[in-house]
């Protein structure tokens, strides 16, 4: 997401519907948050009562071999998963103004340059949950918000760090069909 020329804020909204007994792999790459960058995002999921889903989604702030530095955005992203009609999961993030200083605090992302979360919503979820916490350094951690529903955050310096920790669960979680895009 390049720097808005004008302020003016771009804005990506994606509705999905999966059908009873289907799975949904949402696994775009990680999008790129250039400096000046104007972003409204939404994505919303809607599952069938036995849909199961495998959803990451990833922010990069900046490339960091590129010598870019993200001083300033203007961000909000928002995620909403639903089952049968019912709230499952939600998040959502709002960065304005000094990137570095509120990416910094230890709280938010101890100076991070990139994030991802993982949702994963499948009966065997609860399977995953002590494999894939035995994967994760210090800046990870996976949670049951169900016996069907996990989900994972992950902070790293940047996103081959980040790929480094993802790749792993993401294929174990995935059962090893992730997309070729996911190798390069």
């Amino acid at each position: 997401i390049y720097r808005s020329s004008d302020g003016t804020r771009a804005r990506v909204e994606t509705w999905l519907r999966v059908a009873d007994g289907a799975r949904l792999q949402w696994l775009p790459q990680e999008t790129i948050l250039f400096d000046g960058a104007a972003l409204d995002r939404r994505l919303v999921i809607d599952l069938a009562p036995d849909a199961s889903l495998l959803m990451c989604e990833t922010l990069v702030f900046g490339r960091v071999l590129m010598g870019e530095v993200v001083q300033a955005l203007d961000l909000r992203d928002r995620v909403a998963i639903n089952r049968g009609g019912a709230s499952i999961y939600r998040d959502g993030i709002a960065l304005m103004g000094d990137v570095p200083a509120q990416l910094g605090r230890a709280a938010v992302a101890a100076g991070a340059g990139a994030v991802t979360q993982v949702v994963i919503v499948d009966a065997n979820a609860a399977a995953h949950l002590d494999p894939v916490r035995a994967g994760l350094p210090d800046t990870g951690g996976a949670s049951l918000l169900a016996e069907d529903v996990m989900v994972l955050r992950l902070v790293a310096a940047d996103s081959f760090e980040l790929r480094k920790v993802l790749l792993p669960v993401l294929d174990r979680l995935s059962g090893g069909t992730l997309p070729g895009t996911w190798r390069m």
